[in-house]
């Protein structure tokens, strides 16, 4: 049976509630058909303080498949358009998000997340830094060019992946983000890898790649080898700001981009982009 608009939006509101959170995943109960006068009974019998004010939304979002269809990300077989869509819903949620203290301590704007809401890979980064904080988009800086020169000696474009962080907002003086700040901003993180189903994703960075693994491990040992990360294939890197302080470490990084290359199916040169 159809929800009425009032009761659909509070559906849709406590699923974003739970995204929030950090669950995604609903499951629709199978229930036996009954009539109102039963429905409120059942209610009243499961949720007393609900019985005078209506059926319990969180009820209902295990039992409404409308509200999960309206509120998840779509799948990778979904038309570009429904990717592009799932990602600015996801922006929308985030709003001026004052979930953490960083929205206190100097940030100008969130930032996001750049690029092809289809790209099959995805590259994943620390937090932003000036430069992105000014101009709202990840990995526009110093290291942003380094960045855009590895992608275009893996032989892509920028515009042909997808860019985020591991947060959205600058920590004061670039430090390195907080456990909880990880933990308050991931789950948009994990909503834009849903909406994009990348093929690969390429960590940058021990930050991000501590983050997304839940290991606690030098890049040495993190590195050179593919993870599964919810069904899609991980690969960690060096960040490009790094390499800008130790230019020393471009071959290993080149070794690990052959590897992504290899499993994307790219060809891979003879010798690597200066």
């Amino acid at each position: 049976m159809p929800l009425d608009p009032a009761l659909r939006r509070a559906v849709a509101d406590r699923v974003h509630y739970y995204n929030d959170l950090g669950i995604y995943d609903f499951y629709r109960r199978p229930v036996a058909p009954e009539n109102a006068e039963e429905a409120a009974a059942r209610v009243a019998r499961t949720c007393p303080e609900r019985s005078r004010t209506g059926p319990s939304p969180a009820l209902l979002v295990v039992e409404s498949q409308p509200a999960q269809e309206e509120s998840l990300p779509k799948s990778k077989s979904a038309p570009a358009a429904d990717n592009a869509t799932a990602l600015r819903l996801i922006r929308e949620d985030l709003g001026d998000c004052t979930r953490c203290r960083l929205h206190k301590q100097g940030r100008k704007q969130i930032v996001f997340g750049v690029g092809d809401p289809n790209a099959q890979l995805m590259f994943i980064g620390e937090a932003p830094g000036a430069d992105e904080d000014e101009q709202g988009e990840p990995f526009v800086g110093r290291s942003g060019q380094l960045l855009t020169n590895m992608i275009k000696a893996m032989g892509l474009r920028r515009e042909d992946v997808y860019i985020a962080n591991i947060i959205k907002c600058r920590p004061p003086a670039n430090r390195t983000p907080e456990r909880d700040e990880c933990d308050t901003c991931s789950p948009f993180l994990m909503r834009q890898i849903e909406a994009i189903k990348p093929k690969a994703l390429v960590a940058l960075g021990a930050v991000a790649a501590k983050s997304l693994l839940a290991i606690n491990a030098p890049m040495s040992e993190l590195r050179g080898r593919w993870y599964d990360f919810r069904g899609t294939k991980l690969a960690v890197t060096y960040h490009p700001a790094f390499l800008l302080r130790d230019p020393r470490q471009k071959k290993e990084t080149w070794k690990d981009l052959q590897m992504v290359m290899k499993e994307m199916g790219l060809a891979v040169p003879e010798k690597a982009a200066e």
